[in-house]
């Protein structure tokens, strides 16, 4: 694990956020990325703490251009990547009947087409290293489906698809591509549910409990270690058996 590079977006909460934290205590070097500048730098400091290298990168996501210039200078400061984990997300619910072309497009841009661009650039590095690994965060709802939720769930099953289509063509250049689909996680999104629909929500989980941020990080850092490398092409839920 330790010496090795971790890019992930999305990191200044929730899944990111608990990824970062758990790969800076086993020795990795974290690339944190996020818009608000201020929460990356005390993020930064709090990680450099357990010994880790961390870095950090400010930009938003559906900007292509930062996007690419972003992976320049790890290219240029760094010179290498051996893990990307393409987190950052939105979640904008409404119903079919109420859905418009703003939310369409926004929800689309953050949660497929970074993803997408993402992966091309960091492929790019990887390819010449002639080793890496992509995690995508995709969700439950991407598979299964919810209602008032068609959007959100649209974007991440694109993420499911993508990630078996760039499985089959990075696997020539020893680089593995896998999704991980949380279920009913504990992140700001799902304190600001409704009792009723909280409650509505436990009841579907096998476990009886809601899941953690760090139990998918953790599945999140199997798979960009070396303890998956014969692993690629995987959706991996992680869900509490909320779909069984």
């Amino acid at each position: 694990m330790k010496e090795k590079t971790i890019l992930i977006t999305g990191s200044t909460r929730g899944i990111g956020y608990s990824t970062a934290k758990i790969a800076a205590k086993q020795g990795w070097s974290i690339i944190l990325q996020g818009r608000n500048e201020e929460r990356l730098l005390e993020i930064k400091e709090e990680l450099s703490a357990y010994g880790a290298t961390v870095y950090h990168l400010t930009y938003d996501v559906t900007d292509l251009d930062a996007i690419k210039k972003s992976f320049m200078w790890v290219k240029k400061n760094i010179g290498h990547l051996d893990a990307l984990v393409n987190n950052a997300g939105i979640l904008d619910d409404a119903l079919l009947g109420m859905v418009s072309k703003k939310q369409l497009s926004q929800t689309f841009a953050v949660n497929t087409e970074a993803v997408i661009y993402h992966m091309q650039y960091a492929s790019r590095l990887m390819m010449k290293q002639k080793h890496g690994s992509i995690i995508n965060v995709s969700s439950i709802i991407g598979r299964f489906g919810n209602t008032g939720q068609t959007v959100y769930g649209a974007s991440k099953a694109a993420v499911i698809g993508a990630t078996f289509s760039a499985a089959k063509e990075l696997a020539p250049y020893n680089i593995r591509v896998n999704a991980v689909a949380p279920g009913f996680i504990e992140t700001n999104m799902t304190e600001q549910l409704p009792e009723d629909k909280f409650k509505q929500r436990m009841s579907e989980i096998k476990m009886g409990r809601i899941g953690k941020p760090e139990e998918v990080a953790n599945v999140i850092l199997f798979l960009a270690s070396d303890l998956s490398s014969y692993v690629t092409g995987q959706v991996i839920g992680v869900d509490g058996g909320m779909v069984i």
